[in-house]
């Protein structure tokens, strides 16, 4: 038993320091082992996810927005003098058409114009008569004359040739002739100037009356005005339409200019969409769009783009090409697409919930049989609404993850159950 005992202390020294250096090499090999095991790959429900798959063929390249039916005429009613507001006939909403009174103003001092103006008027044309009358009667006055010149005139030219006559046969003085002759040449001279006279005054009687006619011009001008303004006391929206606003009460005052009224044409619509200034930079006037009112799709085209950005949107006016559907009114709610370009043969898929156009974003590629998804980098070009080009990083018939994946970053592969 005493020779026993030390042998076996020493064979579980041995033992000891075995386990030791066992130890010392087994402790880094496991560790660095266990740094080069992958982490496990999170799981994902195949049900949660919108999965797309990558195809080659002709797209649409597509701009979208949300907007509202706006009248193409819109008609501002000013108060086309001051007043007062006596009476209202229509609330909004009520078809008109153009000639309605919508309401309607008070002017007594207007009123008393347009009256004064009326009376000035007819004084202007009583004058004007008046003149005429008077100026024909001079003329009368005058054609007589130059007639009884003009007998006296032919009576001494007969008087004049008779004496003549006798006094070439020696039957008649020469004093005589003498005479007949200076009487004759002396009304011929009279005669010439009542005939004169006469075609001055009659060439004069037009200009006076043209300065009397523009004077009753003018008065018919300034009663116009004045009745046309008392006329616009009874507030009229000038064209057919549905009244939309209507902004005075009874009794209140307003002035030339204070715009009372508003009427739209609701058988005149286009569509105002707000757009993404990123997107709007491909819009041009006349490229192709169609509008949906959630009763139906309507065909139509760019007619204008707003120059300023508002919001970070610009506005894009749709003119309607097709008919409106029943239920469209002024500032109903719709959605627009607007066509950019269509591209004949690009690899394409359905537009991914984060991607912006002309870059490189991860997507996870489904492998396995769809058992694992693998993150892949991927090069994107032109974007539509529903679909976007692929110009690196995937093939046709690869299928990809669509849905937002935002929460798996950090992660490059992720298990499908």
């Amino acid at each position: 038993m005493d020779i026993a005992r030390p042998e076996a202390k020493r064979k579980k020294k041995i033992r000891r320091i075995i386990y030791i250096a066992a130890a010392v090499v087994l402790i880094p090999l496991v560790t660095y082992a266990l740094s080069r095991l992958k982490p496990a790959a999170p799981t994902v429900d195949a049900g949660t996810i919108w999965p797309g798959t990558v195809d080659r063929g002709p797209i649409v390249i597509e701009v979208r927005g949300l907007g509202t039916l706006v009248p193409e005429t819109i008609r501002l009613i000013p108060a086309a003098t001051d007043g007062q507001v006596q009476q209202r006939y229509l609330l909004p909403g009520t078809p008109v058409k153009a000639d309605t009174v919508i309401l309607d103003l008070s002017n007594p001092q207007l009123q008393q114009e347009a009256l004064d103006a009326e009376y000035q008027l007819k004084g202007a044309q009583a004058t004007y008569l008046q003149t005429k009358a008077q100026l024909q009667n001079q003329l009368m006055d005058k054609r007589t004359q130059a007639a009884n010149i003009s007998s006296q005139y032919r009576t001494a030219e007969m008087v004049r040739q008779t004496k003549e006559q006798l006094g070439a046969n020696g039957l008649a003085p020469e004093l005589d002739v003498k005479t007949a002759q200076v009487q004759a040449e002396e009304l011929k001279k009279e005669n010439d100037l009542a005939v004169m006279e006469v075609s001055t005054f009659e060439g004069s009687i037009e200009p006076q009356l043209a300065a009397q006619q523009s004077k009753v011009d003018q008065q018919r001008a300034l009663y116009e005005l004045k009745k046309s303004q008392v006329d616009q006391l009874h507030v009229r929206p000038g064209i057919d339409g549905v009244l939309q606003e209507l902004d005075v009460e009874v009794g209140q005052k307003v002035t030339m200019g204070t715009v009372m009224a508003r009427v739209a044409q609701p058988t005149h619509l286009k569509a105002q969409l707000k757009i993404a200034e990123t997107q709007a930079k491909d819009v041009a006037i006349g490229q192709k769009a169609s509008v949906d009112t959630h009763n139906g799709i309507i065909a139509g085209h760019v007619s204008r783009i707003d120059p300023a950005v508002t919001n970070g949107t610009v506005t894009v006016d749709v003119a309607l090409d097709g008919a409106l559907p029943s239920g469209a009114r002024p500032d109903l709610s719709v959605e627009g697409t607007v066509e950019i370009q269509r591209l004949a043969d690009v690899l394409f898929v359905a537009r991914p919930v984060h991607g912006e156009a002309n870059s490189t974003i991860g997507l996870f590629k489904i492998v396995d049989d769809g058992k694992e998804a693998v993150r892949v980098q991927v090069q994107l070009g032109r974007v539509s609404v529903n679909t976007v080009e692929i110009l690196k990083g995937l093939n046709v018939g690869d299928k990809v993850i669509l849905s937002d994946m935002s929460a798996y970053d950090n992660n490059d592969r992720v298990q499908l159950k």
